[in-house]
């Protein structure tokens, strides 16, 4: 049996849920990113509004606000995305079991087998839109297609708020006339490769010889041919979310930070973060990444393992602290600071401490989870948040 596979891809997800939350902000240009106030940060997302104005993700926030001056400017608040998209997952798995979450803001649903219970593909996927619109009130645009792949695809070709069909059939029209690098799963990096090849379109990259692509890029150059004619055997895996690897948070910084002691700071910022996050998954890791750019955009990252699993920002903490001080030298610039936990694995069960140090940093560090999840993320935080090398509550 052919199967049927939705990618639900939530429109300028981050804005809407803040137009959802204030009607005020409707038809408004909305910008969620860094402060504009300290200039610093990049633009998360921005509402359909603000693109018309020319404003793009990743683009720094001192940018778009040349560009939009009248847009309105919200500091990013992740607990609400995430309380948002699981309304919405909730409301796709009416639909089928087979839902597996892409990112915070798109989702695959395996559908295969549904018209008796709620129609043809179109029907399901206008049904699907109409609830998520009505419920938690935002748009999505829904790609259907006999994979996963197609779908991922047919979704980007209509946005916002769009309904794709693309079958096999579709393949050569739709498809292989886009240039090689909407094609997905082809970064920069590999169309820098391919078009040494003079592979432009996806087309091209179709039609090309796939034992020289293998021969070239090793079995990534046969899975590129693969999607590059359309083909995706993968399956809709619902329990996607069990085996995440890795929780990390970073930021832009306001200004270069050269002193360790600065540094310091933002490293604690996002220890807490990173942990309060693994906790909230149920999770424990065992290894520690701490990620340093310098203001030439120039990259470091390293990493350790601890000895034991670990859900805490204090162990999070003093290993990316470790790391700072071993590979990145006193008085040089940073702009951007990230934190990572990796090597993450399902909390069954707890070691206790024989010196109860431990315990009570556990007791205390899930008090504040329960403080801010009750209360809000500003009502309690460290005080060096509010030095001059705080980025998170300052």
């Amino acid at each position: 049996m052919p199967r049927t596979i939705f990618l639900a891809d939530m429109n300028a997800f981050f804005a809407s849920v803040h137009q959802a939350l204030d009607p005020a902000l409707k038809d408004k240009p909305v910008i969620v990113g860094g402060d504009p106030a300290k200039r610093h940060g990049i633009v998360l997302a921005a509402s359909y509004e603000a693109k018309a104005k020319g404003i793009k993700t990743g683009m720094t926030v001192g940018e778009a606000k040349k560009l939009c001056p009248q847009a309105v400017f919200i500091k990013p608040q992740h607990h609400l995305y995430l309380q948002f998209f699981t309304c919405i997952l909730r409301i796709m798995r009416c639909f089928t079991p087979l839902v597996e979450p892409f990112s915070i803001d798109e989702a695959f649903l395996d559908l295969t087998g549904c018209q008796k219970l709620f129609g043809s593909p179109v029907d399901t996927a206008l049904a699907l839109k109409k609830r998520i619109r009505e419920e938690v009130g935002v748009t999505c645009s829904v790609g259907v297609g006999p994979n996963k792949l197609l779908a991922k695809m047919a979704a980007g070709l209509q946005k916002p708020d769009g309904l794709t069909v693309l079958n096999y059939e579709d393949v050569p029209a739709r498809l292989w006339p886009l240039p090689v690098r909407e094609l997905f799963g082809v970064g920069p990096k590999y169309e820098r490769h391919l078009k040494l090849f003079n592979i432009q379109t996806i087309g091209d990259l179709a039609r090309f010889p796939v034992k020289i692509l293998k021969r070239r890029f090793g079995v990534n150059g046969e899975v590129l041919w693969q999607c590059a004619n359309g083909i995706d055997y993968s399956p809709v895996d619902p329990y996607t979310l069990e085996r995440v690897k890795s929780i990390g948070h970073q930021i832009t910084l306001p200004r270069d930070y050269r002193s360790h002691e600065e540094i310091k700071v933002v490293i604690l910022e996002l220890s807490d973060l990173v942990a309060r996050r693994v906790r909230a998954g149920g999770y424990v890791g065992k290894t520690v990444v701490l990620s340093l750019k310098d203001a030439n955009f120039t990259w470091l990252s390293r990493r350790c393992t601890l000895s034991e699993y670990t859900e805490l920002a204090f162990d999070i903490y003093q290993a990316a602290v470790k790391l700072l001080t071993c590979h990145w030298p006193e008085g040089w610039p940073v702009r951007l600071v990230g934190v990572a936990l990796a090597g993450l694995i399902p909390k069954r069960v707890e070691q206790l401490n024989l010196f109860k140090e431990k315990e009570k940093l556990k007791n205390s560090e899930r008090a504040c989870d329960r403080i801010k999840s009750r209360f809000g993320e500003k009502t309690i935080f460290r005080a060096v948040s509010l030095t001059k090398a705080g980025v998170q509550y300052g």
